[in-house]
Formats: C-alpha cells, sequence, structure tokens
C-alpha cells in the first residue's frame, strides 16, 4: 500500500532516504510552504520486531534537544498502521557523502565540523543524552555548510556519571570499552567516536579497517592506527589523546576546548550559548535524580508518546501510559479511572489488577476484562500497561483515555489523524 499525498497540513514529496522501518521524505507545509522531512515507520514492521522502545526513546530525545547542531523534531502525527516524524529539513545531505566525493577535507573544514561536533556532544552529555552511533552517515550539513547530529535511535538518557551496559553503534566507530562487554561510561564511549570521525575527516579514511570483525577489534582495542604524513603534530596529539583504549585516561570535552588545535577559529554563537545555559539549568534539576525515556515523555508539553503503538492482536489489545505519579498513587488513579468508567476493580497483588464491567445491579460481568499493570521505572515514575482480553472497544479507549489524562501531571497532545 503506498504512502497518501498528504498528511496533516504536510504535502509530501520525494524519498530522501530509507531505512529498515522507515522511510524519510522531502515534504512541505501547505500553510508556510517550508519545507520538512517527515520520517514515516511502518507501525507493523516495528511492532513485529519489538521495536516500539527504541522508536519512542529516539523521539523523545531529539524532541527534547533544542541546539543548532541538532536536527529538530517539531511534530509526530500518528494514524492506525504509520507513525509520521516532522523533522528539520536539512538540504546539503550526509557528511559521508562528501568525504566520499572530496576523500578528505581541509584542515578549516575538518576542525569547523569537528567543533560544531563536539559542541552538539556537549549539549547533549550535559543533559545526559549519549548518542552511542555518532558516524558521517549520521551527520548532515545544511544549506550554509553547518554540521547537524542526526539519528538518537540508539540514543540513551541516564543520570550523569551512571555505567551503560548494552553494547551496540557502528563497528569501525564504537569504544574499545563497548566492544569489551563491559560497563562503560556514555560520554567517554561518544567522544571515542568523535575522535574516529576527526581522524576520518584528515586522514579521508578510517583509523581501524579489516574485513574480519575479530581483527578489526582487536586493532581497536589495542587502538592499533598509523597516520598519513600530512597529519601535523598539533592533530596527531589531539586525536592520540581521544583515541586513548583506556577510558579514564581518555581526553574529556572540557579539554577539547582547551586543545590549541581545537580553539583556532573556534565561535560559539548565542544559539549555542543559550542552549548551553539551558542544559546548565536541567543539570542543576536532575543530577540527582532517576532519568529515562519516560520521564522525557512526561517532561515534554506537547508531545505524549503513549498511544504511538497500541498493539491489536485479534480481539486482544494493549496500551502503555508513562506516569508521572509514584506507583501507589497511580494504582489509585487507576480506581478512579475504573470508577469513571463504570468499572470494578478486583486487586491480584500490588501491582496487577483486573477490571470489570458493572451491569444495572453492580455485578460484574465477564463479558469484559481489562489487566492493568503498573511498572515502576523510578521510585516517581512509572508506567502502566493495559491489556483488553474481551469486550467492547469504545468501553476500553474510554477507560485509557480517562486514565492518561489522570496520570500526567499536564496532558499532553498528540496529533491523531483518522
Amino acid at each position: 500500500m503506498g504512502y497518501p499525498n498528504t498528511i496533516g497540513r504536510y504535502q509530501l514529496g520525494r524519498t530522501i532516504g530509507e531505512g529498515t522501518f522507515a522511510k524519510v521524505k522531502l515534504a512541505m507545509n501547505t500553510e508556510t510552504r517550508q519545507n520538512f522531512a517527515i520520517k514515516i515507520i511502518d507501525k507493523k514492521m516495528v511492532i513485529e520486531n519489538q521495536m516500539m522502545y527504541q522508536i519512542e526513546r529516539e523521539i523523545s530525545v531529539m524532541r527534547l534537544l533544542h541546539h543548532p547542531n541538532i536536527v529538530r523534531i517539531y511534530e509526530v502525527i500518528a494514524t492506525k498502521t504509520r507513525i509520521y516524524i516532522i523533522m528539520e529539513y536539512i538540504s546539503g545531505g550526509p557528511l559521508s557523502n562528501k568525504l566520499d566525493y572530496l576523500e578528505r577535507l581541509s584542515e578549516g573544514e575538518a576542525r569547523k565540523y569537528f567543533q560544531q561536533l563536539i559542541d552538539a556532544v556537549d549539549y547533549c552529555h550535559r543533559r545526559g543524552v549519549y548518542h552511542r552511533d555518532l558516524k558521517p552517515e549520521n551527520l548532515l550539513l545544511d544549506s550554509r555548510g553547518n554540521l547537524k547530529v542526526t539519528d538518537f535511535g540508539l540514543g540513551v538518557f541516564q543520570k550523569q556519571g551512571d555505567l551503560l551496559s548494552t553494547a551496540c553503534g557502528s563497528p569501525s566507530y564504537v569504544a574499545p570499552e563497548v566492544i569489551s562487554h563491559k560497563s562503560y561510561n556514555g560520554a567517554s564511549a561518544d567522544l571515542w567516536s568523535c575522535g574516529v570521525i576527526l581522524y576520518e575527516l584528515l586522514a579521508g579514511y578510517l583509523p581501524f579497517e579489516d574485513p574480519n570483525l575479530i581483527n578489526l577489534y582487536k586493532k581497536i582495542s589495542k587502538a592499533d592506527y598509523k597516520f598519513p604524513k600530512w597529519i601535523t603534530e598539533s592533530q596527531k596529539t589531539l586525536i592520540s589523546k581521544i583515541l586513548n583504549p583506556l577510558p579514564t585516561k581518555r581526553m574529556t570535552v572540557p579539554e577539547i576546548h582547551e586543545d590549541q588545535w581545537f580553539q583556532t577559529a573556534y565561535e560559539r554563537d548565542a544559539g549555542i550559548n543559550f542552549a548551553m545555559a539551558l542544559a546548565t539549568e536541567t543539570e542543576k534539576t536532575t543530577s540527582h535524580g532517576y532519568i529515562n525515556a519516560f520521564q522525557l515523555i512526561a517532561m515534554s508539553n506537547d508531545l505524549d508518546l503513549s498511544g504511538l503503538f497500541e498493539v491489536k492482536i485479534e480481539d486482544k489489545q494493549k496500551t502503555r501510559l508513562g506516569s508521572t505519579y509514584p506507583t501507589k498513587e497511580t494504582i489509585d488513579k487507576i480506581e478512579v479511572a475504573a470508577s469513571d468508567s463504570s468499572l470494578s476493580v478486583e486487586r491480584l497483588n500490588n501491582f496487577k489488577m483486573k477490571l470489570h464491567q458493572k451491569n444495572n445491579f453492580g455485578c460484574s460481568r465477564s463479558q469484559f476484562n481489562l489487566l492493568a499493570e503498573v511498572i515502576q521505572v523510578t521510585p516517581k515514575h512509572c508506567v502502566v500497561e493495559i491489556s483488553k482480553s474481551a469486550g467492547e472497544l469504545i468501553m476500553y479507549k474510554k477507560f485509557c483515555e480517562s486514565l492518561s489524562s489522570l496520570v500526567k501531571e499536564k496532558r499532553s497532545a498528540l496529533l491523531i489523524s483518522p
């Protein structure tokens, strides 16, 4: 089945990118005539491959990042079969295309892109966001030649100082500690990828290459690479300090900022300074708390992802809602929503309950059954998973809508197309 010509107020145009579960199309806002990129995700394929959380996480993370060197998400539209993510349109294509064409960049151009990459990464890290898949394919160039980081599909939002454990990323750009399947610091791992990118920008090829993956990982683990003759001593010093196989001795962002080669012609505009100020304020409020994608959803005032992946299998229905309340208060709100929907509650344990429809005599009818389970994500936030095994869909939706309005401090709006 083909794509519609329009979605909401957007006129769809040619395909400008394609992945396993999604296509990216150029689109125009028919009201403002402004161009956007729309990522179209096939819900069925995502659900079949258990990728719901990854998509939700990508939207959540990107929606909260407002920085001149990071691609913006403006809107999300969901239909029964697809999710449409309306993003900033970056006309210059990925940096990898430019590298393929030029082989290597001039020192000035390479430095500019690296400075902008570090600015974007620094901003993300200050907000507890770690990209985990930095590479030229995920760095876009706008019409003015500025770099924009995109594709946070492997990104994670985590309290600063905590360690990550999931091994992910692209082989040639992944840090040694990630390969070894040890717990790792997300900031250090991202900076290793930045070092690989800087080498590639200046050399015209990757520092670590081998057709055999095991041999490639051995080279990465030992930082086994050589510099071409045109790399200067100042460039060698910077790259060597970033590509240190020991993450505790690897160069940090503040140290990169102090590097003389990096500082040459370095300018940070007012927009970046403002973004960094916002990041600093966020640090103050989140550095001692539990941070995760569900909190990001709750923090975003105009985006609700709870209904993106409502799964229907035969007569079974499942919905997940993020709650901005602790477990006990969330359970109380489930009971309130049940009462508002004329449902009786049967407690199964401290976290699970069955909901039945009452008849005129106050008794439960077995024809309608809901199961609600509360899953604690942090001490103050949780997720409610609601599944319907029997009964009318309209009653199920009424309960979900009622509960959704109760478990959020300020209910968000998700544009739903018929």
